[in-house]
């Protein structure tokens, strides 16, 4: 299976880095995992709401290249479904299953993510109803996506 994160923004603190790199090199015994980061638009607080779209709307279409067609696409939204872990390896597992051999999980930049991908999404999930710094989120999706390894793996995992 082929995992792919595609992230608006880089990754500006070592800690976040070396999280990432952690996570990346336990996951390359379970899959391929690419990770790519876009460039994410300047905001600024009051904003409008025409400002915000366009904003979206430029760091969507720098995510959309990287869309394969063939690919199953999960968008990372406050007001998608939340599951628990063995959920998500569930819904990974299952994809293997089916035929799917590649993943694309979607991090949007500071103020969400556009229409424009949202249209391209599979499966909008949820980590909670709390909103987390997008930085931040890049780490905690990769924990879970090789605790849904360990899980798929009947391998133990903290709980």
């Amino acid at each position: 299976m082929k995992i792919t994160v595609i992230a608006v923004g880089r990754l500006k603190e070592k800690y976040l880095k070396d999280a990432v790199l952690e996570y990346s090199k336990r996951l390359g015994k379970y899959c391929r995992l690419e990770i790519i980061e876009v460039a994410d638009e300047k905001t600024s607080e009051g904003m409008s709401k025409a400002q915000e779209t366009l904003i979206l709307e430029k760091e969507g279409e720098r995510i959309l290249k990287y869309i394969k067609d063939d690919a199953y696409v999960i968008t990372l939204e406050i007001n998608g479904a939340q599951l628990s872990s063995e959920q998500l390896a569930d819904k990974i597992n299952k994809a293997g299953i089916n035929g799917i051999s590649h993943i694309i999980f979607i991090i949007g930049g500071s103020i969400g993510i556009g229409k424009n991908v949202l249209l391209k999404s599979d499966y909008s999930l949820s980590f909670s109803k709390m909103t987390f710094p997008h930085q931040l989120m890049r780490v905690i999706l990769l924990e879970q996506i090789y605790r849904s390894y360990r899980i798929i793996s009947g391998e133990p995992y903290h709980k």
